[in-house]
């Protein structure tokens, strides 16, 4: 009995052993490490038109890819005194899970965070969807979703639903690189 449960522990040690050096052969930034960089371009949606400047870095040894958002709404029908939103995001990885994380923090004061939706991410799509919502009504629900369209070239979408419905498009970000 002894020499099976030593037998047992070996082959799960191995196990453990192999999955985490297949872990560590991947790369968990694979999906996002395009963004890295600075990038411009422009924004439609329900808030209007806006120029946007987006920043994104390896921060703190590489551990969460930072990212930096300006969007300029100039005065417009629909703000007819324009504004500048700011945004700040992190993408971390998960290593329990497994999963790449997006938390976005507004000069709303509200926070998203939002997971790897591992079902809708596919070659040249990339979608996070939202799993608490910081400052805003918790029954609603965010997503964002990346559209490759080249290395030097992505559509952002961002989408919302209230609760009980189904997602409905906020505002699309078309960014081009500049370095």
């Amino acid at each position: 009995m002894y020499r099976a449960l030593i037998g047992c522990l070996l082959i799960v040690s191995f196990g453990v052993s192999s999955d985490a050096q297949e872990q560590e052969a991947t790369d968990p930034w694979e999906l996002v490490r395009l963004f890295e960089g600075s990038w411009t371009g422009s924004a439609e949606g329900r808030f209007g038109s806006s120029t946007v400047e987006r920043t994104y870095g390896f921060i703190l040894d590489d551990a969460y890819l930072h990212e930096e958002n300006i969007s300029t709404y100039p005065p417009q029908d629909f703000n007819p005194d324009g504004e500048v939103h700011e945004h700040w995001s992190f993408f971390s990885y998960d290593r329990a899970q497994r999963v790449l994380v997006l938390r976005q923090f507004h000069d709303e004061h509200i926070v998203n965070h939002f997971v790897l939706n591992t079902g809708l991410t596919a070659e040249g799509v990339i979608v996070f969807d939202s799993e608490s919502m910081e400052n805003y009504q918790q029954d609603w629900r965010a997503r964002e979703k990346y559209r490759i369209m080249s290395k030097d070239e992505f559509i952002e979408e961002f989408y919302l639903a209230p609760p009980g419905q189904d997602f409905e498009l906020y505002i699309t970000t078309h960014l081009e690189r500049t370095d």
